[in-house]
């Protein structure tokens, strides 16, 4: 599609749209690319598959930021994210071939089911969390379980995160919270740092079948590192119930705006 006769106006939309991108992305722990898939469908006409690679080009550094900024609060348990990613990696692969040959319709209202449920799940976990706060002592640190749970984890995720391109953070943050008993930023910061090298596995499978527009992908992450230390700055001044309502309203405003376009 010819966007560039009105790159003039294009440029400054894609750095505008990026940097809100990545504060959303900064304070959710989600890398921004389920905001911006929905919205390259919408705005710019690009099929699912087609905006899935496109918004990899951005969250790839944005998620590197993001996890900077999250460790300086945090120190990220590498172990645990180490063991992830190597289960992700080849899934990711896996995941992003069966997305690659899917129908882009087909593969969209999946991924609106998907982000609903995720929905679903945070508005749940929040109001609980508001009628009774989780008991002193009760949150674990990733160093308490053995590394092949979160090899495990890696594996979900990157099959995840291959057919939608993003969205394996956001299946391991609920899994970290739940299961895991970890924090909701510990959990965040923990879900991205795994899944750093799928990110560019994905990216990279992406690109070779000619699935991501660079000339749009690099603006948008031009203005999205630009606001994510804002983001993640604001997610952990936040309380946590408070963060996971606004994780779920999020998905619920991406689910809608997924089957607009579906």
């Amino acid at each position: 599609m010819d966007y560039w006769s009105l790159w003039y106006v294009l440029i400054p939309a894609c750095l505008a749209v990026g940097a809100l991108i990545g504060f959303t992305g900064g304070v959710l722990g989600i890398g921004g690319g389920l905001l911006a898939i929905p919205l390259l469908g919408l705005a710019l006409g690009m099929e699912q598959q087609a905006a899935q690679g496109t918004a990899l080009i951005m969250v790839a550094p944005a998620v590197l930021l993001t996890v900077r900024k999250y460790n300086q609060h945090d120190k990220v348990n590498l172990r645990a994210a180490g063991a992830g990613a190597v289960g992700a990696i080849v899934f990711t692969w896996v995941g992003a071939q069966i997305a690659l040959g899917a129908d882009p319709v087909f593969l969209r209202r999946i991924y609106a089911g998907f982000v609903l449920c995720i929905a679903i799940f945070y508005f749940h976990q929040s109001a609980s969390r508001r009628r009774k706060a989780a008991p002193a002592g009760s949150r674990r640190q990733p160093e308490h379980y053995h590394s092949a749970w979160f090899a495990l984890i890696g594996m979900i995720a990157g099959m995840t995160g291959g057919i939608f391109g993003v969205g394996g953070s956001v299946l391991v943050i609920p899994i970290l919270t739940t299961m895991f008993r970890l924090t909701q930023t510990c959990a965040q910061a923990l879900a991205l740092t795994m899944m750093i090298p799928s990110t560019f596995v994905a990216l990279f499978t992406y690109t070779a079948h000619g699935r991501a527009d660079w000339l749009i992908g690099v603006p948008l992450a031009l203005g999205s590192v630009l606001m994510v230390p804002y983001g993640v700055k604001l997610a952990y001044a936040l309380p946590e119930p408070r963060l996971k309502l606004i994780f779920a309203c999020m998905l619920l405003v991406i689910m809608v705006l997924l089957l607009v376009k579906a």
